[in-house]
């Protein structure tokens, strides 16, 4: 069961928010019923880049062993 804070794995690419499978984010709501989440996606110094809703099928939870990976972005500007 996901929860607030958790962190969590996008599971599709979202190219109008620059966004791609495997990126990384906090759930910052849960909504009802776990119906959906709301999602911040950060770069590593903190920057905002989307805060978007997600179905559960659009995310999943880190799994063990799991390691991140970086990637540049062309500008955070959409």
């Amino acid at each position: 069961m996901l929860q607030e804070f958790d962190t969590i794995v996008l599971a599709t690419d979202l190219p109008d928010q620059k966004l791609q499978t495997g990126d990384i984010g906090t759930i910052v709501l849960v909504h009802s019923q776990q119906a959906g989440y709301e999602v911040e996606f950060t770069t590593l110094l903190g920057e905002t880049v989307a805060v978007i809703s997600l179905s559960p099928t659009q995310l999943r939870p880190v799994r063990p062993y799991e390691l991140p990976h970086v990637r540049t972005m062309s500008s955070l500007a959409a």
